[in-house]
């Protein structure tokens, strides 16, 4: 069946009548853009989806009971690969878009709203982030949940996650500060158990920890001990709050300790030594950068460390840490590390005759795409259109007003759209936004739960008698 309205309702009629497993779906006509080395961008291409995989990715495609969706058009990318956001503080949105610094964020948010928050209020704000991620492109998640105060605040936020489909990586930590029930890690059996049990699905499951007690204490520090719960599970780690001298330090231990390798990924690394990213390149420890947190609330050097990464052979993946004060997009990740870095790059070599060293827009969508797969242990799931892996894709409008004329891919895609002009996002080949509406969301009942949960947290944490 042809249909020419790129994603029109008829289309996914026909295409949601199909049983998932034997559903093919023939996309035609698109400008590739793979983010395989391999494959490269593909002018005028087709891409075959046979249920949940990618199976062919060329010209002239055939599948002769496929739908077929002309594409024309139209860009396909990969999905975004989102390597770390708090997801749970999501109907707390810029309530501290002028943040002062971490430690004014951590006494309001952690300290003080994270404290008061039921399992209820972990599920809305996690959900609400996962749907606003599916509608901006990203179609893979890690949610850094660290306030997993009860058995059923973590149940909470892996529900709303298989809720959204959105393919999702589900880290789990203790809360910072705060009564809770001590529960974790020991809890982490039980999570793997019930809802991680199978390799290929959706969701997988990660040990969240930081990187020093400076903020929180022992108990929820990287260290031997949290890389033998992690080991024994099967499971990888994110390591949180990674800047500064001690975190330095704590970064040649684990080497020492042979616990940093390509399991185990640093969050932030700004305001490193040479001595840790030399430790961290050897080990082949994965980095994943927040360009907008590390500049906006002023993490040490305030830098995304990108040059230091490369320079260490590490290629990171991004991420968008915390909606209470930053933007919840990848387009906004990727153009400001482009800017920043390569704004120093030619500040470095002004007056000096020396060639700037500058990345590129091709590097920040590999660091979105495949690098953020590889950071979240997924790259041989997800994050390029190579045949193989999961369909999880995007349909971008490359006519739009915004975009046309289409001139350059890459820089499209990074430089040019933004969430409106994603017309379909699929997930495991399962269409999650098309018409460019992300689908199955009553969003006037969303509305008002989001309403709901913000209200009874800022009440409830609100100094002096409670109403």
């Amino acid at each position: 069946m042809t249909v020419h309205d790129p994603t029109g309702d008829a289309l996914l009629a026909r295409i949601r009548t199909l049983p998932a497993d034997r559903r093919r779906i023939l996309f035609t006509g698109a400008t590739i853009v793979t983010m395989d080395p391999g494959l490269g961008v593909i002018d005028r291409g087709d891409l075959l989806v046979e249920g949940d995989t990618i199976t062919a990715v060329g010209h002239r495609l055939r599948a002769d009971d496929a739908v077929v969706v002309d594409a024309a058009g139209t860009i396909l990318t990969p999905g975004f690969v989102d390597t770390h956001r708090h997801a749970w503080q999501a109907q707390l949105r810029r309530i501290m878009p002028d943040v002062d610094d971490l430690g004014a964020y951590v006494m309001s948010t952690l300290a003080g709203h994270a404290t008061v928050y039921r399992p209820e209020d972990m599920y809305v704000g996690t959900r609400l982030a996962a749907l606003t991620a599916i509608d901006s492109g990203i179609t893979t998640m890690l949610d850094f949940s660290h306030n997993s105060r009860t058995r059923e605040h973590s149940d909470a936020a892996i529900r709303a996650l298989l809720d959204t489909g959105i393919r999702g990586v589900h880290a789990s930590m203790g809360p910072h500060f705060g009564t809770w029930d001590r529960q974790w890690p020991g809890d982490l059996t039980r999570l793997k158990e019930t809802y991680f049990a199978c390799d290929d699905q959706l969701l997988t499951l990660r040990l969240a920890t930081l990187a020093t007690d400076e903020i929180a204490g022992p108990a929820l520090a990287y260290g031997p001990e949290a890389a033998r719960t992690a080991r024994d599970l099967g499971i990888g780690v994110s390591v949180d709050a990674v800047f500064g001298t001690a975190s330095s330090e704590a970064v040649l231990r684990w080497a020492e300790d042979a616990v940093l390798g390509p399991e185990v990924t640093l969050i932030h690394a700004t305001g490193l030594t040479p001595e840790a990213w030399k430790a961290m390149g050897e080990t082949g420890a994965t980095v994943a950068l927040a360009p907008t947190s590390d500049a906006q609330i002023g993490l040490e050097s305030a830098i995304p460390a990108v040059d230091e990464a490369l320079a260490a052979g590490i290629r990171p993946g991004l991420s968008i840490d915390v909606e209470v004060a930053l933007a919840g997009d990848m387009f906004t990740q990727m153009r400001t590390l482009h800017a920043i870095q390569r704004m120093r790059a030619v500040n470095a070599a002004y007056g000096t005759g020396r060639e700037p060293s500058r990345i590129t827009t091709h590097d920040v969508l590999d660091f979105a795409t495949l690098q953020g797969a590889r950071t979240n242990g997924l790259a041989g799931v997800t994050g390029s259109l190579t045949p193989g892996k999961k369909a999880d894709l995007l349909v971008i409008r490359a006519e739009d007003l915004n975009n046309m004329p289409l001139n350059d891919p890459v820089g499209t895609v990074v430089l040019g759209a933004d969430a409106r002009n994603i017309s379909a996002v699929l997930i495991n080949g399962e269409p999650r936004k098309w018409n460019g509406q992300v689908l199955d969301v009553d969003l006037p009942a969303l509305r008002r739960e989001v309403r709901a949960s913000r209200d009874h947290v800022l009440n409830a944490s609100r100094p002096g008698p409670r109403s």
